[in-house]
């Protein structure tokens, strides 16, 4: 599994995989921007420009302060937003970095067959719902396991991840069903392999780069894995 990553990292300069990284923080920042501009918008609606205190008198200070703790808590949840957003490439970029790492490790391989666009799109969006919905419940879940929510974030989304990835880089050599047996039976390193992907998601700027390195590293899971077969 390190020897997997390690040729992942070592592809990392190639010019596909740059052109990836950059679209990707360029997804990144959009999403992050948005939410982010909704969120204070939402701020500026409910916080009145200035409050009454007794002993104090006029405080026109809150808007600002309330701005400034709402872009500190953003960047805390980019961490738990770029989960999704590793999701997202999956779907939108995984047959191109795979192209890049079959054709440089594994060149006697014929060409992929194409995976129908629908299918992927369908796949995606199921999986972006299911990620997103498991998220919002783990949030409530942190509060009671203290230091060990770090633990579980990982254990959770290493799981979703991996099932995602694996089962992405499976299909397009594979089909969906043969992906899927493949994976079943190989189950728990490819949970592991999710969790340590999951990890340096929780980075920031290191976890722009995650989603290529894992769409990567996932490739030569698959390759491997199915030689074991």
């Amino acid at each position: 599994m390190l020897g997997d990553f390690l040729k992942a990292l070592g592809q990392l300069g190639d010019r596909r995989f740059l052109k990836v990284v950059l679209l990707g923080v360029a997804l990144s920042l959009a999403l992050l921007v948005a939410v982010y501009a909704g969120f204070a918008q939402v701020v500026a609606w409910l916080v009145p420009d200035a409050i009454w205190l007794p002993f104090v008198g006029e405080v026109t200070w809150v808007e600002t302060l309330m701005s400034w703790g709402s872009l500190l808590l953003m960047i805390g949840l980019s961490v738990f937003l770029m989960v999704p957003v590793a999701s997202a490439f999956t779907g939108l970029f995984l047959d191109t970095v795979a192209d890049a790492v079959e054709d440089r490790h594994y060149p006697s391989l014929p060409p992929a067959p194409n995976v129908a666009w629908m299918d992927t799109l369908i796949d995606s969006i199921n999986f972006f719902g299911v990620l997103v919905a498991v998220n919002v419940l783990a949030l409530v879940l942190y509060a009671f396991v203290g230091p060990f929510a770090p633990l579980m974030f990982w254990t959770v989304n290493g799981y979703l991840l991996g099932r995602e990835y694996f089962q992405m880089a499976a299909m397009r050599r594979l089909g969906r069903e043969g992906a899927r047996a493949l994976r079943k039976r190989h189950s728990g390193q490819i949970w592991v392999a999710g969790m340590l992907m999951a990890a340096p998601l929780s980075l920031p700027v290191v976890n722009l780069v995650i989603p290529v390195l894992g769409a990567a590293t996932f490739t030569h899971l698959f390759h491997r894995l199915s030689r074991e077969r």
